[in-house]
């Protein structure tokens, strides 16, 4: 190879030798539908950008991080056409992770400088004597092999890392069931609006202790909503039996709210109590 790229080497008497500029190493997660790494993808990366602190990369790069540290480290979070890329920085040393092609989650760890990192080697000292200790790596290419099992091993400490941050992919998928219009036996239920007046009563309603002991029915519901039609609420169990909300006791007309029910509408009433309200209060009103 080199004889053919550079051949005025040998032509000339000159002396080579090879040493490593750049190196990286990838680990790739492959997922077999893009939609489930779109769902877990988005809230992760937002996620890394705040919970990666300096400790944590020092950590991953198989060190601590010294109070008398002197060199760059950080987070970047960049769009780019492809995507997202989050990034963390340790002087000349990298950890990527970013999304490839809607299928593949990306670690990637990338060094400009080897000599950043340390292992244990032979060391040749001025007196022609030789020891093994821990020192900092050369840039040879003898270097490639404890280099590769170093950044191997920092991507598996990243991937580690992120594994214990709470994976959003359930709450988005019921999320997307609840507000979202639905369809069920060829016709179409709106989703749910937590803001929406009417479906905070709606939500109210529900929550009531009887409700939650012995089920409700539609005359039930009726006393509350005295401006609606037995009809209307009809429609109105069906959207929360289709969406999921609530189940309906065999050979009976008691409904029951479901698991998801229950978390919806403590959250919606939980989101407009805690949140909503006392926000809005807190504003200052525009004159």
């Amino acid at each position: 190879m080199l004889k053919r790229y550079c051949p005025f080497i040998k032509r000339y008497g000159f002396s080579y030798r090879w040493s490593i500029m750049q190196a990286e190493y990838a680990t790739d997660i492959i997922f077999k539908k893009q939609s489930d790494l779109k769902l877990l993808y988005e809230p992760l990366i937002r996620c890394a950008i705040h919970s990666v602190k300096p400790d944590n990369i020092a950590s991953f790069l198989g060190g601590k991080l010294h109070w008398n540290y002197q060199g760059e480290m950080g987070n970047n979070f960049n769009t780019r056409i492809l995507g997202t890329r989050i990034k963390h920085h340790m002087g000349a040393v990298s950890i990527k992770m970013y999304d490839k092609f809607g299928l593949l989650l990306r670690i990637e760890t990338t060094v400009n400088n080897v000599s950043q990192f340390k292992h244990y080697r032979e060391v040749n000292h001025r007196d022609g004597t030789k020891t093994q200790k821990i020192a900092q790596m050369k840039k040879n290419i003898y270097s490639l092999f404890p280099l590769a099992g170093l950044l191997k091993a920092s991507n598996h400490r990243y991937l580690e890392f992120i594994s214990t941050l709470s994976d959003p992919t359930q709450g988005i998928k019921k999320l997307n069931l609840v507000s979202q219009t639905i369809a069920s036996e060829d016709r179409t239920y709106k989703g749910f609006n937590f803001f929406d007046e009417d479906d905070q009563k709606l939500f109210t309603v529900m929550a009531r202790g009887e409700f939650n002991i012995t089920g409700f029915r539609n005359r039930s519901l009726q006393q509350f909503f005295p401006d609606k039609s037995p009809s209307t609420i009809s429609r109105i169990l069906k959207r929360l039996r289709a969406h999921g909300l609530i189940k309906k006791v065999a050979h009976t007309y008691k409904y029951y709210l479901t698991t998801l029910g229950k978390a919806v509408i403590a959250l919606g009433l939980r989101l407009k109590e805690l949140f909503i309200i006392p926000t809005l209060a807190g504003l200052k009103t525009m004159t």
